[in-house]
């Protein structure tokens, strides 16, 4: 399916590589960053945590805590099957994540994977985040991608947002 595509684009984390973050960790640091800000976050989970940093103006500090994290499972990530295929792809390929784009660069350095990447998007790079399309669109945009191209991805979310943005969708 991938073989007349004009570009390639993955998801990161489940997909190429498998970051190692205690998410209830992070869930924990964020609360307690949104309570300095006045905001009581004890019954949101991370997704709604950023929607509410959102409101209190909060998000350059709320993404602070969630990168390092990130950027931290990022350096001890485990490189997954995927990747492999990566690395010998004839076309533009790009990175398309929820995480930070610091921790997918991060983790594409670690695993030797950064020189075969040419567009690096990631939750932080757009103002929107998957499923909506934007963020697929934007990678799309800086690979330069003429034609048909395909997401590659490992969640119901990923899926959803390829068929939003009208590109073929394969689950890994």
């Amino acid at each position: 399916m991938t073989d007349d595509v004009s570009a390639v684009v993955y998801d990161l984390d489940g997909t190429l590589v498998q970051l190692l973050v205690n998410w209830k960790t992070v869930a924990r640091d964020v609360t307690a960053e949104l309570a300095t800000h006045g905001v009581d976050a004890s019954e949101a989970d991370l997704w709604e945590m950023l929607d509410l940093a959102d409101e209190a103006n909060a998000r350059d500090a709320i993404e602070a805590v969630i990168g390092e994290h990130e950027r931290d499972g990022a350096r001890r990530s485990i490189r997954l099957p995927h990747a492999n295929e990566l690395v010998s792809r004839d076309v533009p390929v790009g990175v398309c994540s929820l995480n930070c784009e610091s921790a997918c660069h991060v983790s594409l350095e670690t695993h030797g994977l950064a020189e075969h990447v040419d567009a690096v998007v990631g939750r932080d790079s757009v103002a929107t985040r998957k499923p909506h399309p934007e963020p697929l669109r934007a990678t799309l945009r800086a690979l330069e991608a003429d034609g048909d191209a395909i997401f590659i991805g490992d969640s119901p979310r990923d899926e959803l947002t390829a068929e939003r943005a009208g590109i073929t969708f394969e689950y890994v």
